[in-house]
């Protein structure tokens, strides 16, 4: 059914029924809260001090709850990857690295979490993050260039769609192209962030400004394919 007529509140118990849905308005109220803190929105009074570490302590528990959203999610990874039906041998690795990476990254990240939750020694959990970053930056090099490939095939199907009979399929590859190249926008500044956690935060491009409007971006990006997906 089309989003534009389903009735607003079945469809939103229908977005926050998933799992991806509420994890992605968490993430959208972390990043503004980094924002507020990277700006000058904060008053400078002295009681202000007050307000900037009751921020600071509900971006930090939201990026510990964001975690727990990911227990199994690496599973999803590996049933994408079985799906894939790759022509040859050179068209698999584009797949392998994708979802590879990016299922590795879930399935660590677990172990992050029972790191920050005090289940395990939180001295593990640097090396864990380091082992998570590596393998999330390496799986958005695979998705930028699987969904960079489908661009090309989109763009290639609407110049072979000719004559009147054709308009609503190129309207429908329109649609599907704009939301393909906002899926790559954002694994680009999911990477960003990536890469700013692998350089611990050193260079222009990782201030924490730039960091979190990425991360803003990115979360809205999210949820607005969620919300049209569901």
């Amino acid at each position: 059914m089309d989003p534009k007529k389903r009735d607003f509140l079945n469809h939103l118990e229908t977005y926050l029924a998933k799992r991806d849905g509420v994890d992605k308005l968490l993430k959208i109220s972390r990043y503004t809260t980094k924002i507020i803190l990277a700006s000058s929105l904060l008053p400078t009074e002295s009681g202000s001090s007050s307000l900037t570490h009751r921020l600071k302590s509900f971006e930090s528990s939201v990026g510990v709850s964001r975690k727990a959203f990911r227990l199994g999610k690496f599973v999803q990874d590996i049933n994408a990857l079985r799906a894939s039906s790759p022509s040859s041998d050179s068209s698999l690795l584009l797949p392998v690295i994708a979802y590879g990476g990016e299922g590795l990254y879930y399935f660590v990240e677990q172990f992050i979490w029972l790191a920050k939750s005090g289940l395990i020694d939180a001295k593990h959990a640097k090396w864990l993050q380091r082992i998570s970053a590596w393998a999330e930056l390496v799986g958005y090099v695979g998705s930028v260039s699987m969904k960079i490939g489908d661009l090309r095939k989109i763009n290639t199907e609407m110049l072979s769609c000719e004559g009147g009979e054709e308009e609503e399929k190129v309207k429908k590859l329109k649609e599907k192209k704009t939301l393909k190249v906002l899926s790559v926008l954002q694994d680009l500044a999911d990477g960003l962030m990536t890469i700013a956690d692998l350089r611990d935060g050193e260079g222009v491009l990782s201030a924490p400004s730039v960091i979190a409007s990425a991360g803003l971006f990115s979360a809205i990006v999210s949820t607005h394919k969620n919300w049209v997906s569901c």
